[in-house]
């Protein structure tokens, strides 16, 4: 088995966190991911949730699904029946949530394939070589020389093909073929 360069996941040990700036960022990650857990919750097992809880500098955070009355009033009557219309409510608030769950995760194909493409595009642009005429100032003597043979053949090339055609032509207008 290879040597590992890294040493991979790991558990970091839960305690306080005393820096605010760290505090404030991992909350706010956090929150999130209590967010999706409880919407995932939701979608996959078809339940009522609610969750309330303070930010470290006291601002109120929440999520209830399908909604705040709802769920308030199952907890606090756990034997009583929901209604009618809580039911009706219920199942247009899922309704809607998955709706939206599906538009997002569209979204997301969407956005993937577009990284995908703006990659791409980068390595073409990375994998370009350049040409002679957008570096010509760090060709070495040796390039510098090979380039000007080339050009001297090229000249020398073009001026006989122009001869040979200029011949061709006044040869055509005596009646000559050539």
């Amino acid at each position: 088995m290879e040597n590992k360069k890294s040493k991979g996941r790991q558990k970091i040990p839960i305690k306080k966190i005393e820096n605010q700036d760290n505090l404030y960022a991992s909350f706010s990650k956090r929150r999130m991911s209590l967010y999706k857990k409880a919407s995932d919750l939701v979608f996959e097992c078809d339940v009522d949730i609610g969750m309330i809880f303070f930010s470290p500098i006291g601002n109120p955070f929440s999520f209830f699904h399908p909604n705040v009355d709802t769920v308030v009033s199952r907890f606090q009557n756990l034997n009583m029946e929901p209604s009618e219309s809580t039911f009706l409510v219920a199942a247009h608030n899922r309704e809607k949530v998955n709706e939206l769950k599906s538009r997002l995760e569209e979204l997301d194909t969407i956005e993937d394939i577009e990284i995908a493409k703006k990659q791409s595009y980068d390595e073409v642009i990375e994998a370009r070589q350049k040409g002679w005429w957008e570096s010509i100032e760090q060709l070495n003597v040796d390039k510098v020389s090979t380039f000007e043979a080339w050009l001297e053949t090229f000249v020398f090339n073009m001026q006989n093909r122009l001869s040979q055609l200029e011949i061709g032509a006044s040869s055509s207008d005596l009646g000559f073929n050539v």
